[in-house]
């Protein structure tokens, strides 16, 4: 709260620190973490600030922003596209985000089934007509477990310096708390929903006026059972689509893939080199002092010791164990399944051997990895020569 002094009075003028609409987006990321839904919509998007935001809620998994201006969507929806990293590291689970251009009090079947909608400071932009064919539509049709509205306190609006009757000049009204309120609890009583109210920005003290914006979080009180299936088949679709991006996951099996093979082919030759570093350390191939070769040596069996695998280096064919024969390493498959990462992504050895199949150099029965260590040899003389 600012305050400033002019012709001896007081003036005191609120600020929000941080702003109140980063506040509100907070607000709905806190019940996004506590309830993990995994379909939401927001109706009135605009910029997609609040969708950006959610992008990154690891259980959501369908994302949907509504708005009536298609030209504000495109300006921004260029945040909402994958990045690389996200197809160098896919994520676990799945997420396609999707915008659309249309009215909130039209029904579309592609509404249907979401956990959560929000509408955020929108309410107040309805036309009259508008309003009240809005509780029918997210309410009745859309009707998700949870809807969370925000709007301004008009009671709040004489202690904002910059307000003169409404916040936003494409307001066309502003409610006090107990219109609000009203509205709230007869949809939700029409609708079955149980409405709880608070709100973010609080006033000075001293000050009876309520929160600068107020909330009100609706719940479903039941669960809907085949209703939302029958009316797709039969209803048109009115929205229409201005941007769809589907996130990279290892739920796609490329992408899977991908992730196993680059998995096993670093962990093969990281077994390789150290497999590789201590042969040449404990027949001094490219080192002389004792010393060094002693620290190789050291340093090879503190590796092993650390992965949980006996020592061997010989060239059993049936040995569980890495070897090297002759300029190939051997690094069985089961010994890289063992690795957390690569045990996490397959989840068991046959599928581990069906992604890789084709893509790795295996033994003639499939159960090891063939590395060639000849380019490992020269990486080692190289490093040793700098």
């Amino acid at each position: 709260m600012d305050i400033k002094l002019k012709d001896n009075e007081v003036i005191r003028t609120v600020k929000f620190t941080p702003p109140l609409y980063k506040q509100r987006y907070q607000f709905i990321k806190q019940l996004v973490s506590k309830h993990e839904p995994k379909k939401v919509a927001d109706l009135g998007c605009a910029d997609c600030r609040l969708l950006w935001m959610l992008k990154f809620c690891r259980c959501i998994e369908v994302l949907v922003g509504l708005d009536i201006n298609e030209d504000v969507m495109k300006e921004k929806m260029h945040m909402l596209s994958p990045l690389p990293g996200d197809y160098l590291q896919p994520s676990e689970r799945s997420l396609t985000v999707i915008l659309l251009q249309g009215s909130v009090v039209h029904k579309d079947p592609c509404m249907l089934g979401f956990d959560m909608i929000t509408c955020i400071e929108l309410i107040e932009h309805l036309e009259e007509k508008e309003l009240e064919k809005f509780p029918e539509v997210v309410f009745g049709f859309m009707s998700p477990s949870m809807i969370i509205i925000s709007t301004p306190n008009s009671e709040f609006n004489h202690l904002l310096s910059t307000v003169t009757s409404f916040r936003h000049p494409d307001h066309k009204f502003e409610w006090n708390r107990a219109q609000f309120q009203s509205w709230a609890l007869d949809a939700a009583a029409r609708y079955d929903y149980t409405v709880e109210f608070t709100g973010l920005g609080a006033p000075p003290p001293g000050k009876d006026v309520g929160f600068c914006t107020q909330i009100g979080v609706f719940v479903r009180n039941y669960l809907k059972n085949g209703e939302h299936a029958h009316f797709e088949k039969h209803q048109e679709c009115v929205y229409k689509t201005v941007f769809k991006a589907v996130y990279p996951s290892l739920k796609d099996e490329k992408y899977l893939q991908n992730a196993v093979v680059s998995e096993v082919v670093w962990t093969a030759h990281m077994i390789a080199k150290k497999l590789l570093s201590y042969r040449n350390a404990m027949y001094g191939k490219h080192c002389d002092d004792s010393r060094e070769t002693e620290l190789a040596s050291m340093s090879f069996h503190c590796f092993w010791r650390h992965l949980d695998y006996p020592l061997e280096t010989d060239g059993d064919s049936k040995s569980t164990q890495p070897f090297i024969n002759g300029s190939t390493a051997y690094v069985p498959l089961a010994k890289i399944f063992s690795f957390p990462k690569v045990n996490q992504l397959c989840g068991d050895l046959e599928t581990l051997n069906k992604l890789i199949i084709g893509k790795i150099a295996l033994s003639s029965d499939g159960s090891t990895v063939l590395i060639d260590t000849e380019y490992e040899n020269e990486e080692q003389e190289n490093y040793q020569c700098i």
